[in-house]
């Protein structure tokens, strides 16, 4: 399974980056905007997660947890109407509905395309331990504000880690 999803996400990136690779002159660039901000969600916690929070830590979840936090995004330079590569840390605390302090760092980099679909792939640090994160993800424009909603994906040992994310970012 992990090894298709990667696959998907290499002919994605291949497909993607031919714009990049046209030669363009550097005044042609553009640099795009900062779209850091609050995220928040849920996350379900698949196989043996919850068992194993349990015996390493003494943390008591249900296998549904709320996710708060922020996401500090980094756009890099690219073309007009060309995608843009992305360098994102996103850190979450899981399970205060729970009353419990559940930590999440996920460091993503990917694409975003002009219409403002983006997938990514990158490590992910729990308490229950480390494992790649997939994600994939759409950004809607609504006035002033910018509205993702993200979902991730994230396979290890002890089970499988499944998130729906949205939040906020300001326009400029």
């Amino acid at each position: 399974m992990l090894r298709k999803t990667f696959a998907v996400l290499v002919v994605c990136a291949a497909i993607a980056t031919p714009r990049f690779a046209s030669a363009q002159q550097p005044s042609e660039l553009v640099h795009k905007l900062s779209r850091s901000g609050p995220r928040f969600g849920v996350t379900w916690l698949g196989g043996a997660l919850t068992d194993t929070l349990k015996a390493r830590n003494n943390i008591d979840v249900a296998p549904v947890i709320t996710q708060f936090g922020w996401q500090f995004e980094r756009q890099f330079a690219s073309l007009e109407n060309g995608p843009v590569a992305l360098n994102e840390l996103v850190f979450l605390i899981g399970g205060l509905d729970q009353g419990t302090f559940l930590p999440s760092l996920t460091w993503i980099v990917g694409v975003r395309t002009p219409g403002n679909l983006e997938f990514g792939v990158g490590p992910n640090a729990t308490p229950a331990g480390v494992a790649l994160a997939i994600s994939a993800g759409v950004t809607f424009r609504t006035g002033a504000l910018n509205v993702p909603i993200n979902m991730a994906v994230v396979p290890s040992r002890y089970g499988t880690r499944a998130s729906i994310l949205t939040g906020f970012n300001i326009y400029r």
